[in-house]
């Protein structure tokens, strides 16, 4: 009955955008399932903050390191206030403790490490030691303004290969489980061609602002590498009963760009450590805004606190919960967002409370009493959230909201009150209220607000009306 599930921890080289906001989601979600099953859950999420784009970062900052990631990191943690996360644990790898901690890991990985040169490149972007047959040619050109740098420096290795053979039967046999598919394919390629050891260091006068390496002063830890550590450091690895009770993760969710960290570094210091692999690894994809990627140049960046102003947090959830795809990439635009408020929303579901609370004030005088449970299956949308497929588990939700107003429809409660059959006409309101109430009660992970207002208005067998609506309509919105 223990549930552990992390985000991937957001580098702090600049403020939150849509789509790390998403991921956020996407974990909350499993996590308020997980509470919702009667699971003891933590969720853990939390900022990456060493390495050689920060401290570039801090520089055009004009601030130092330390003051740099402070101030990014809160907008991170504001995020999650914002967007209504339900996580327990909120990391910073600059936390004592994660750096006490991390030594200890590194001790503990050390029959698996050695020291060598390393020549090759170095992507700053996204802190990453390129392989040479791996490179875009066009950024080993000095004047690419991603130019990579070109390294030849002593550092610390691990070796990887060891363990390729090893992770690959993991993710066949299931025991590492990988989704979606692609994502797992992608890496099992990867794992066929074989991994090679990694630089785990750098040099402290290439790069003082990270960890320091154990017993070489001279050195500081890569920072991937310890940023992957706050997995099992936020459970007090390792003396702590905490992290003996959740380890292993019942699923890390993570961003398609940084798939080969998770489903083959982070598997081999696991192994390496002697510890079990984190159960289920979900790996989501990209959104783009109205058919482009992101782009401070092309302007079209869109912060999560602009959508949550004009359409509420709810809203919010919803569209990037139902209309991203949950296995594929997935386009924002306002046109797509409004539509999806107006017509899925405020016309569908709200408009199902609204009208079902309308009938039981006009013809019950607000009382509806006991209500049953209604029948409906729900395990598809169970079985859709086990496989993270947020977007077929709001279809399935959204097929019940669309069989009640059809329900509504063809019984016509207004029609029934005429012929004065009062028993018939209290027996469609409550299938009415039954049908919300599991509606509310499958919507709690996603739109745990929405959920908790349409418990409100009929819970207690007295309507409890909504003041305004549940989602007013964007042209109102604007009166």
């Amino acid at each position: 009955m223990k549930y552990f599930i992390t985000t991937s921890i957001a580098y702090v080289n600049a403020a939150p955008h849509i789509g790390y906001a998403m991921e956020l989601l996407e974990a909350d979600v499993l996590a308020r399932a997980a509470r919702q099953r009667g699971e003891q859950v933590i969720f853990s999420t939390g900022t990456d903050e060493h390495g050689s784009k920060v401290a570039q970062k801090a520089v055009e900052a004009g601030k130092t390191p330390k003051a740099f990631v402070d101030e990014v990191s809160e907008h991170f943690r504001d995020l999650t206030k914002l967007l209504g996360i339900s996580n327990d644990r909120f990391i910073r790898t600059t936390d004592a403790g994660h750096e006490k901690r991390a030594a200890i890991i590194w001790k503990a990985l050390e029959k698996d490490i050695y020291k060598a040169k390393y020549i090759g490149w170095y992507d700053v972007r996204q802190e990453e030691f390129v392989p040479e047959a791996q490179a875009d040619p066009a950024r080993m050109k000095p004047d690419h303004p991603q130019a990579y740098q070109r390294l030849e420096e002593e550092n610390y290795f691990f070796r990887l290969s060891k363990y390729n053979n090893a992770i690959r039967e993991k993710i066949e046999s299931g025991e590492l489980e990988i989704i979606p598919e692609t994502r797992r394919n992608e890496i099992l390629s990867v794992l066929k061609e074989g991994l090679e050891d990694i630089s785990i260091s750098r040099p402290k006068e290439k790069l003082d602002w990270g960890i320091a390496v154990p017993g070489d002063g001279q050195q500081v830890m890569y920072v991937w590498v310890e940023a992957l550590m706050n997995y099992i450091t936020v459970l007090g690895y390792p003396e702590q009963q905490e992290f003996k009770d959740f380890w292993p993760a019942n699923v890390q969710v993570v961003g398609k760009d940084i798939t080969r960290f998770h489903a083959a570094i982070w598997p081999a210091m696991l192994m390496s450590l002697g510890l079990p692999l984190l159960k289920q690894l979900y790996v989501h994809s990209f959104i783009t805004v109205s058919g482009e990627k992101m782009s401070k140049s092309i302007g079209n960046v869109v912060s999560p606190q602009e959508v949550v102003n004009k359409y509420g947090v709810d809203a919010f959830r919803y569209f990037f919960l139902r209309h991203i795809p949950s296995y594929n990439d997935g386009d924002f635009s306002w046109e797509l967002y409004d539509r999806a408020y107006n017509n899925e929303l405020a016309n569908e579901l709200g408009n199902a409370v609204q009208r079902t609370a309308a009938m039981i004030q006009k013809y019950e005088d607000g009382v509806i009493g006991t209500v049953p449970q209604a029948q409906h299956d729900s395990k598809p949308v169970q079985d859709a959230l086990v496989q993270c497929r947020f977007d077929r588990a709001l279809d399935e939700i959204w097929d019940q909201v669309r069989g009640l107003n059809q329900y509504i429809d063809e019984e016509k409660p207004w029609e029934i009150a005429k012929t004065g059959d009062k028993e018939h006409l209290h027996e469609v309101l409550v299938a009415q209220v039954a049908d919300l109430l599991q509606i509310a009660d499958l919507l709690t992970p996603f739109l745990p607000g929405a959920a908790e207002k349409i418990k409100n208005v009929f819970a207690s067998g007295v309507v409890q009306p909504i003041e305004g609506t549940l989602f007013p309509k964007l042209e109102d919105k604007t009166k």
